[in-house]
């Protein structure tokens, strides 16, 4: 079984993130939980089981691209609460 201290170590260097070691020694609690579920699940007779792919039958519905209505400049112009030199003004969201 790998150490699992350095795994934290090495993935957080991956990661480029500067774990504290108060960060570290809980990070290597928690990756021993994770892998103690494994081990139950290595434990699960599965002989039985029939190899599946996907797993619900469900199908991506798509349709054709369509040209939709196109919107004039103007339409569009008489929404505006504001313009100047011909450029379109919105409200200031950030004071």
């Amino acid at each position: 079984m790998p150490n699992k201290e350095f795994d934290i170590k090495y993935f957080s260097g991956l990661a480029r993130i500067d774990l504290t070691p108060e960060e570290e020694e809980r990070f290597t609690k928690d990756l021993n939980e994770v892998l103690d579920h494994f081990k139950e699940l290595e434990a699960v007779d599965t002989n039985e089981v029939s190899p599946m792919a996907g797993g619900t039958g469900l199908v991506n519905i798509s349709s054709e691209d369509e040209i939709g209505l196109k919107v004039g400049v103007e339409p569009l112009r008489e929404q505006f609460p504001d313009e100047k030199d011909g450029l379109l003004r919105v409200p200031k969201v950030f004071d």
